[in-house]
């Protein structure tokens, strides 16, 4: 039986904090379904936060919404090459995750050089390009959604994500994928700095703003990849830009940067699935998970934004 069955907000830590107790004490060995959910989006978190913090720097949004998009397609198309080529049973056909990333990885890979393609070559403007593309794959992808979802369980779950399905092991892989991003964000840690603030610079020092693009592309694509099955496709984006742009209202040094953006992250995950929680015990209302963390970071946006609008205010002298 779930332990947090029948509590309301408040009462849900009063719960939660005795039992990661027990698990401190090594006295805890299986994770209740809320547990799951609150480990695997507060990792979502900290790796959105550690690759959205460079693409917000770099001015790169853009471009990872697109991939964050594009990629639908990629799965799609590992499912239909594992369903008809490898597919003993044509009637019945899972993902495989090594699959799953690598036509996700092809379809990034893909969106990255076709947006440069257009930009570079044609002369087209970057945000005209990345609409351009974005918007064909992305909607190929949905078409392609939309004709499987009858006889398979994609659908509405592989753009929206169902958290309330996670299994334990999904906090295996997204704990591998944040120690795989803060392990390359410690490694090249100066070099990324350095590009964020003052890419001329970076050039005269030899660092290659070409490689480090590409890599933060495929930090996205992976990290977008290890949420698609928790926060879909669209509900990505709000953990890779909202928790960085909140705290911008709140710090411009990088590293107090990358650490608040992590933190809000975090906390808006355990308030979503609190409430979730709340929601279902108290009103027998079933709301998303994902879609309440979302809500929350662009609450937290608010509030923030609203500070620091006050704080201007404040600073500014008035006129005699």
């Amino acid at each position: 039986m779930n332990p947090y069955a029948g509590h309301s907000f408040f009462t849900f830590f009063g719960v939660l904090f005795p039992r990661i107790f027990l698990f401190l004490k090594g006295n805890l060995t299986e994770l209740a379904s809320d547990e799951v959910q609150l480990l695997v989006l507060s990792l979502i978190a900290l790796s959105s936060a550690l690759v959205g913090t460079f693409l917000v720097l770099k001015k790169m949004t853009m471009l990872a919404n697109s991939l964050s998009h594009t990629i639908l397609l990629g799965i799609v198309g590992a499912f239909l090459i594992g369903k008809y080529l490898f597919s003993q049973d044509r009637g019945l056909c899972t993902f495989h995750n090594p699959s799953l990333i690598i036509g996700a990885l092809i379809t990034a890979l893909f969106t990255t050089f076709s947006t440069e393609f257009l930009h570079k070559k044609l002369g087209l403007q970057e945000d005209a390009s990345i609409g351009l593309i974005f918007t064909a794959l992305f909607a190929l992808g949905v078409v392609l959604v939309t004709t499987l979802s009858r006889n398979s369980h994609l659908g509405i779950k592989a753009i929206m994500g169902n958290v309330d399905a996670l299994h334990p092991d999904n906090v295996k892989q997204v704990f591998y994928l944040f120690l795989f991003n803060s392990a390359s964000i410690f490694f090249f840690f100066r070099r990324l700095e350095i590009i964020a603030f003052d890419s001329q610079l970076a050039k005269n020092f030899g660092i290659s703003l070409i490689f480090f693009n590409y890599f933060l592309m495929f930090q996205t694509a992976l990290t977008a990849i290890g949420s698609f099955r928790a926060v879909g496709a669209f509900l990505f984006l709000a953990f890779l830009v909202a928790p960085v742009l909140t705290a911008r209202f709140f710090t411009h040094r990088l590293k107090p940067l990358l650490f608040l953006a992590g933190a809000i992250g975090v906390i808006a995950s355990i308030v979503s699935v609190a409430l979730s929680r709340h929601f279902f015990s108290i009103y027998n209302i079933p709301l998303a998970t994902s879609g309440l963390a979302a809500s929350i970071l662009g609450l937290c946006f608010a509030c923030g934004a609203i500070y620091h609008v006050r704080n201007r205010s404040k600073q500014v002298p008035r006129k005699v």
